[in-house]
C-alpha cells in the first residue's frame, strides 16, 4: 500500500499536541487540531467559546521560545476544532494521532468516537509515554488494530529528534516500515523501533541514569552542583546535565516515570535504582517540581541588588542557598582536551572523587544497558540511538563502552561488583573487541541475536546516511585542523575539528587545498563537520591578537586570505556544496553564501552577525548582499528599498532561528539551495547535489563586473536612518561608527551616481573598512567581552 500523508489529526492540543501539530505545519503538513468543548457552556455557544481550549493551547504554543515551527507562515496549514463538532472532520484525514491526557480509560473512550468516523486504512498513533501500547487497542476493529502503532514524541517536538515507534502484535508490518521511513524522511526524526515495555527505550535507560546518580549523591554525599558539573557537557551530555534536566521535565513526571518501572518490571535486576528517595518524595510533598511550581532543585531568586540570582537545594536540609561552583583535579585537567573520547578515558580513570563517580556511574549503566537487551531492544543501535535523540547525549552509551575498551572495562566491573550480560561475554569469547566497527564508511554494529555485525540503516539507506569520520581509511589530505576524505563517487569531503568549528588560518588553507585537490582528480566537493554545530565563524581570537599588537599587515594579510578563499569557493572549477547544521554563523555563513549551493540541516541557525561585536562582515559576506541586492532590483519598486533591507539585516546582526528563515534574511536562495529535515542526511543529500552538478556539465562561473552600487542617494537615505536610531537611543555612538562604514561598502562608496562595479571592488572596500574598525577601541572591547564568554558590550 502506497501511502501519502496530505493531512494530519491531532487529537489533544496540550503542551505535545500542539507542538506536535506545529511540527508537521512546518513540514508543509495541512494540520487538524481538535480538543474537548469546556465544561459549563451554554447550549447556544459559538464555535469560538468550545474552541477557545484549543485555540489558547495554541497561541501559547505559538508565543512560546524557543519556536515549535520552523517558520511563521506554517501557523497557516493549522485548523482547530473540537471532539463534539469536528471529530467528523477526521475522515478526511490520512493519520490520526491520539495525545490526549495519560488515562487508558479516556484514550479508550476516545478510540470508540474515532472508530465512527475514521476511515479504513487510515493510520492511527498514540503519543503516549507510559501505557502498554497492546492494551490501547484492545476491543477495536482488526482495521484499526492492524493500522495502530505507537508513536511518542520527544518534547519539544520539533527539537528533540527522537521518535519512538512501538507497534503491537497486530500492527501490519507495512505501518511500521512507513512510520520509520516517514519519521526519518519527513519528520527529521531519528526513528527508533522499540518493544511494548515499560518506558520504551530512551526513558528506561535514561530515567535509569537518573536514578542511579540520585543514589550515588546518597552513597559519596555529593552535592548538586557537584554533580551537574560532572554529568553536563565534559561527558559529552546537555548543559543541563541531571538535576536542572529534571527541573525542566519536571520532578513529577521523574517520579511518575520511576514508579512505573519499579512496579512493571519485577525482573529488572536494578529495580531497587528506581526506589524514590525520601528527599524526593518531600519535594513532591512540598510541591517543589521544577520549572513548572518555580523551584525544584534549583530556584531563581533576586538579589539584594535586584540582580537575578539562582539557589540550589542541599538536599541534607532541604534549604536553598548559593550556587558553589566546584572543582575536581581530574575534570579540570580534562577540560582543555577537545575530543570527546579522549576525555572521557580520562575522566573515568581519574584517581580523584570525581573519577570515583564516573567509574561507578558507567560500570552501573554498562551493566544497565547489557540486561536490556533483548528485553527492551533486539539490538544495541537502538539503545544508543534513542539517548542521543531523546536526551541529547553525544556519544550513545554502548559507544562509551567502546571508548574506553569493553574487554578492560568488563573485567573492571566484575572487580567492582557489576555484572555484565552473557551475550558480552560470549561476544569478547568470539573475538569481537567492540560494539561498532567500520567498514567501508559504514558503522556497522554486533548484533546479539544474530552474533555478527550488520549496518543499522541496512543496505538500501547506506548511503543515505554520511558520517565522514568513518572515512578514516579513506583520507586523502590533512593539516593540524582539516581532514579531507573520499566520499566514494569522485566526491571529496572537508571537515575540520576546532573549538565552535571557528575559521581561522588552518580551515581557510584546508578549504583551499581540498578545492585544488577536487580540481585536478574529482567530480567536487563537499564541505560538512560533526559535532553540535558546523562553525560559530572567523576566529575573533586570532583577529583580536592582531589588532590589539597593531599587526595590520598580517591583519590585512588574514583578511586577504579569507575574502581569497570564499572566491576560491564560488569560482572553482568543480562544484563546491556545504552542508552547515547547528551554529553557522559570520564567516561560516559567508562560506555558504559562497557555496554553488547549500543543504542545510533544518535546525541551521545562520547569519551576518558581525556588527555584534563592532565589524562589518569581511569575509565576502557584505560584498555578495550587494550583489545579490543589485540582482533582486526591479523597476516597479525604489533600488533602495532591496539594498535598505539587505543592510538591516546585517546592521542588526540578524539570525535565522531555522534553515528556513534563512530565505526570508537572503542567505539561502529559493529554487537552488535546498533544506534537509534530517540532519543525518545532509552531507548525502549535498553529496548528490555535487554529483548532479558535475553529471550535468558544470561551468565555473563568471567573475561578476557587473555589479550595481546607488552610491551618493543611497548613502545619504541609509545615514539618515541610521541617525535616527541613533536618536531614537536604539543605537550607541559606536553601533553609527560601525553601521555608517557598513553602509559606505554597501553603496559602494561616494560615488556621485549609480555604477556598475566589480566584485573586487567591492571587496577592497569591505577590507578597508574591516581593518579600519579593527583599530577602534570600542570594538575591541566588543570582542574582549565576547572572548570571555559573554555577550557583546554595548559601548
Amino acid at each position: 500500500m502506497k501511502r501519502a500523508i496530505r493531512k494530519v489529526a491531532v487529537l489533544g492540543s496540550g503542551v505535545m499536541g500542539s507542538r506536535i501539530a506545529s511540527h508537521f505545519a512546518g513540514i508543509g503538513v495541512q494540520v487538524l487540531l481538535l480538543d474537548i468543548v469546556p465544561k459549563d457552556l451554554p447550549a447556544d455557544a459559538k464555535p469560538v467559546q468550545k474552541n477557545k481550549l484549543v485555540n489558547d493551547a495554541l497561541t501559547a504554543a505559538i508565543k512560546s521560545n524557543p519556536s515549535p515551527l520552523y517558520h511563521k507562515d506554517a501557523l497557516k496549514k493549522i485548523s482547530t476544532g473540537n471532539f463534539d463538532d469536528n471529530l467528523k472532520d477526521i475522515a478526511a484525514c490520512d493519520w490520526i494521532i491520539e495525545v490526549v491526557v495519560e488515562r487508558l480509560d479516556i484514550k479508550k473512550a476516545l478510540y470508540e468516537k474515532v472508530e465512527q468516523f475514521r476511515k479504513p486504512g487510515t493510520l492511527i498513533t498514540s503519543n503516549t509515554s507510559g501505557i502498554p501500547i497492546h492494551m490501547l487497542s484492545e476491543g477495536r476493529s482488526d482495521d484499526f488494530k492492524k493500522n495502530f502503532c505507537g508513536t511518542h514524541f520527544f518534547n519539544p517536538p520539533r527539537y528533540l529528534r527522537l521518535l519512538e515507534i512501538i507497534p503491537t502484535p497486530s500492527t501490519d508490518a507495512e505501518v511500521v516500515d512507513f512510520l520509520m521511513h516517514y519519521g526519518d524522511l519527513y519528520l527529521g526524526k531519528t526513528t527508533v523501533l522499540c518493544k511494548d515495555t515499560p518506558a520504551f527505550i530512551a526513558n528506561r535507560i535514561g530515567v535509569y541514569g537518573i536514578m542511579a546518580i540520585f543514589g550515588l549523591v546518597d552513597k559519596m554525599g555529593l552535592t548538586i552542583d557537584e554533580v551537574d558539573a560532572l554529568t553536563g557537557p565534559i561527558i559529552g551530555r546537555p548543559k543541563s546535565a541531571t538535576f536542572r534536566t529534571a527541573d525542566v521535565v519536571g520532578i513529577d513526571t521523574l517520579v511518575k516515570v520511576a514508579k512505573g518501572v519499579y512496579d512493571n518490571c519485577q525482573t529488572d535486576e536494578a529495580r531497587d535504582s528506581f526506589v524514590i528517595p525520601s528527599w524526593l518524595n518531600k519535594m513532591v510533598e512540598n510541591n517543589w517540581l521544577g520549572d513548572k511550581t518555580g523551584q525544584g532543585f534549583f530556584k531563581k531568586t533576586k538579589g539584594s541588588g535586584g540582580e537575578k540570582e539562582i539557589l540550589t537545594l542541599d538536599l541534607k536540609k532541604m534549604e536553598y542557598g548559593p550556587r558553589v561552583k566546584p572543582k575536581f583535579s581530574s575534570v579540570e585537567a580534562a577540560k582543555p582536551i577537545d575530543d570527546l573520547n579522549q576525555r572521557l578515558k580520562m575522566l573515568v580513570s581519574g584517581q580523584d572523587k570525581a573519577g570515583e563517580f564516573y567509574r561507578h556511574f558507567h560500570y552501573g549503566l554498562f551493566s544497565y544497558i547489557s540486561h536490556r537487551i533483548p528485553e527492551i531492544s533486539d539490538e544495541i543501535y537502538r539503545v544508543d540511538d534513542a539517548m542521543m535523540a531523546g536526551f541529547g547525549w553525544e556519544i550513545g552509551a554502548f559507544e562509551s563502552w567502546d571508548v574506553l575498551g569493553v574487554e578492560k572495562t568488563v573485567k573492571a566491573m566484575k572487580e567492582a561488583g557489576h555484572k555484565v550480560a552473557g551475550w558480552v561475554e560470549e561476544m569478547i569469547a568470539a573475538g569481537n573487541r567492540s560494539f561498532y566497527k567500520v567498514e567501508n564508511g559504514t558503522k556497522l554494529s554486533y548484533s546479539p541475536g544474530k552474533k555478527t555485525y550488520s549496518s543499522p540503516t541496512g543496505e538500501k539507506e547506506q548511503g543515505a546516511f554520511i558520517v565522514m569520520s568513518n572515512f578514516q581509511d579513506k583520507l586523502i589530505w590533512k593539516n593540524g585542523s582539516c581532514r579531507l576524505f573520499d566520499l566514494g563517487e569522485d566526491v571529496l569531503g572537508l571537515q575540520w575539528f576546532t573549538k565552535m568549528g571557528s575559521i581561522g588560518g588552518d580551515v581557510l588553507s584546508g578549504i583551499q587545498a581540498s578545492i585544488d585537490k577536487a580540481e585536478k582528480n574529482y567530480k567536487g566537493l563537499v564541505i560538512a563537520n560533526e559535532g553540535s554545530n558546523f562553525s560559530a565563524g572567523a576566529n575573533v581570537g586570532m583577529i583580536f591578537m592582531l589588532a590589539i599588537d597593531q599587526e595590520y599587515d598580517e591583519l590585512d594579510m588574514a583578511i586577504r586570505l579569507f575574502q581569497n578563499t570564499m572566491m576560491r569557493a564560488r569560482y572553482s572549477s568543480v562544484p563546491v556544496v556545504t552542508a552547515p547544521h547547528g551554529l553557522a554563523l559570520g564567516g561560516a555563513c559567508e562560506l555558504s553564501l559562497h557555496s554553488d549551493k547549500v543543504c542545510p540541516a533544518a535546525e541551521t541557525y545562520t547569519g551576518l552577525v558581525e556588527l555584534g561585536v563592532g565589524l562589518i562582515p569581511g569575509g565576502g559576506g557584505t560584498k555578495e548582499f550587494v550583489l545579490r541586492a543589485s540582482d533582486e532590483m526591479h523597476e516597479d519598486e525604489p533600488e533602495t528599498i532591496t539594498l535598505k533591507n539587505r543592510f538591516l539585516t546585517i546592521a542588526t546582526a540578524k539570525v535565522a532561528t531555522s534553515a528556513h528563515e534563512g530565505f526570508d534574511i537572503g542567505v539561502y536562495r529559493k529554487g537552488l539551495d535546498e533544506v534537509v529535515l534530517n540532519q543525518g542526511r545532509r552531507i548525502a543529500e549535498a553529496k548528490r547535489s555535487v554529483i548532479e552538478f558535475a553529471d550535468s556539465g558544470y561551468t565555473a562561473p563568471v567573475l561578476r563586473k557587473d555589479v550595481k552600487v546607488l552610491g551618493r542617494s543611497a548613502l545619504g537615505a541609509l545615514y539618515a536612518g541610521i541617525n535616527g536610531m541613533w536618536r531614537a537611543n536604539y543605537a550607541t555612538d559606536h553601533d553609527v561608527v560601525v553601521a555608517k562604514k557598513l553602509a559606505y561598502v554597501m553603496c559602494g562608496g561616494d560615488l556621485t551616481e549609480q555604477s556598475l562595479v566589480s566584485e573586487q571592488y567591492l571587496l577592497d572596500l569591505e577590507r578597508e573598512a574591516f581593518l579600519s574598525l579593527c583599530g577602534e577601541k570600542k570594538t575591541l572591547e566588543r570582542i574582549q567581552s565576547v572572548l570571555k564568554g559573554g555577550k557583546p558590550v554595548r559601548n
